[in-house]
């Protein structure tokens, strides 16, 4: 009876598993697609880089003229006083002193002036030549960095991804453990109505159920945590999900530590930022050095009230400014550009051994993860193989009804510790792809418009005029 009811659990949970229209499957490159092109992080971080691509731009303004314009419409009133003449009286042979008239005059003279300058830098120290190159580098080094993101958003779609399958098959192993236990606890009642069995064996089936009906509640908070977190990296929730075949690696651990050595974009973007701040040096000695520049300057003027009169002059002028001594604070700005220089030396030797531990870590992770899932397998085959046994006791009287929920318990730890090793072998093959600098959609060969971050850097370098952009949406 036992083993009937058990049969109807099984097939019972299996066509509700099966239940309901079919969903498309969904690879998980497909995933890393959808992620690749509309993750918020990743699309952040390109229009982050545009916006660096534009101190190109403005470190090659340095070699470029300087014009401008003033206009200018002046009035100046003007006034004086002055003593015009003086009278005496005489009445009566008196004599009446004198009095005094004077009168004001007043001056308007509206003027108009317009001025323009043009200055034309010739020498300014090798500053916009360094300037130039350390925008060039931190570009690049932000390039690299695009790269790091994107295979940062790349692995996290895949670990999103399979805690999604892997909290779905725990979902579907701990619904079939309560239906094997429910059929348990049925047939231990039936058992104990005929005698066959005490009560404490009654309970022991209960007990056994309900820690399964709490597993299956927990198993299907942790699923839709999972979810949400894919819809967060991947925009939208997962389809019907299938376990992957396992990435190409490299062939060894060499090879993988010589490749990431070559393209990790971290170390590269590490190695561009110090390349940049060397640059940086040069700037700032370039206020050690003299300034020329060229000045032509074109002034017109008009007497608005006069219309005749009007005058115009022109020059033309080489200037030359050299700071001799500025109190001693460009000096310490060169000993400071020295000092972050290397700093940003010994940022690339560390991130050279970070990388390195990662590759190294992964690689044999990935190694131990694939003999434990051969133990595992064996391990579900074997507890399987032996709660079949402990039932058929169970049946013939030589088994208690501890013996069959041990044997259960068994095989769901088992089969537990198989998924988990499945998953986890999946996501260590990428994140190995990630640390050597390989997890990236073109290396992956995803079906999505790959975005070249150097179409608007060289769009946007050599611009004189303009204040269109396309952006990033």
């Amino acid at each position: 009876m036992l083993r009937r009811w058990l049969k109807v659990a099984v097939v019972t949970t299996a066509l509700a598993a099966l239940g309901g229209p079919a969903a498309l499957a969904e690879s998980i490159n497909d995933a890393m697609a959808r992620a690749y092109s509309g993750n918020p992080t990743l699309q952040k971080t390109r229009a982050g880089l545009r916006a660096s691509d534009e101190n190109v731009a403005q470190a090659k303004s340095g070699w470029r003229p300087t014009v401008s314009v003033q206009g200018e419409v002046r009035n100046t009133w003007a006034g004086n006083t002055d003593f015009q003449h003086q009278e005496e009286f005489v009445i009566g042979g008196v004599t009446i002193p004198e009095k005094n008239f004077t009168s004001n005059s007043n001056s308007n003279d509206p003027t108009g002036n317009v001025r323009i300058t043009l200055s034309q830098p010739v020498f300014r120290g090798f500053r916009t030549v360094e300037n130039i190159r350390q925008a060039k580098a931190n570009v690049r080094a932000e390039q690299q960095g695009l790269l790091a993101t994107e295979q940062d958003t790349l692995t996290l779609a895949v670990r999103a991804y399979m805690s999604v399958y892997a909290d779905r098959q725990f979902v579907q192993l701990q619904k079939e453990n309560v239906s094997v236990l429910q059929a348990q606890l049925r047939a231990a009642n039936e058992r104990f109505e005929v005698g066959e069995i005490t009560r404490t064996d009654v309970a022991q089936a209960r007990a056994s159920l309900s820690q399964a009906q709490s597993d299956l509640s927990n198993a299907q908070a942790s699923l839709a945590a999972d979810v949400a977190v894919y819809l967060q990296i991947v925009g939208k929730e997962p389809g019907k999900l299938v376990y992957p075949k396992i990435v190409k690696l490299p062939p060894s651990l060499k090879v993988a530590l010589a490749q990431a050595g070559e393209i990790n974009p971290e170390i590269l973007s590490r190695a561009f930022a110090e390349k940049a701040l060397q640059h940086g040096i040069e700037v700032e000695k370039s206020a050690l050095y003299p300034q020329i520049s060229l000045e032509a300057e074109a002034q017109h003027s008009d007497n608005i009230r006069a219309r005749g009169e009007n005058s115009e002059q022109a020059s033309v002028a080489a200037v030359m400014s050299w700071q001799l001594y500025d109190g001693g604070l460009e000096y310490s700005r060169i000993r400071q550009a020295k000092q972050l220089a290397s700093q940003g030396r010994i940022a690339v030797v560390e991130k050279a051994r970070e990388v390195r531990q990662a590759v190294a870590q992964a690689w044999n992770n990935y190694q131990a993860l694939k003999e434990i899932i051969v133990a595992a397998r064996d391990q579900v085959a074997a507890s399987r193989l032996a709660l079949d046994g402990v039932r058929q006791e169970y049946e013939a009287g030589t088994r208690t009804t501890l013996d069959v929920l041990n044997a259960q318990k068994e095989v769901v730890t088992a089969r537990t510790r198989q998924v988990t090793a499945e998953r986890n072998l999946v996501v260590t093959a990428y994140q190995l792809l990630a640390s050597v600098g390989r997890l990236t959609a073109r290396d992956l060969g995803l079906n999505v418009t790959y975005y070249d971050p150097q179409e608007h850097y060289d769009a946007v370098r050599d611009k004189w005029f303009g204040t269109g952009v396309e952006t990033i949406e």
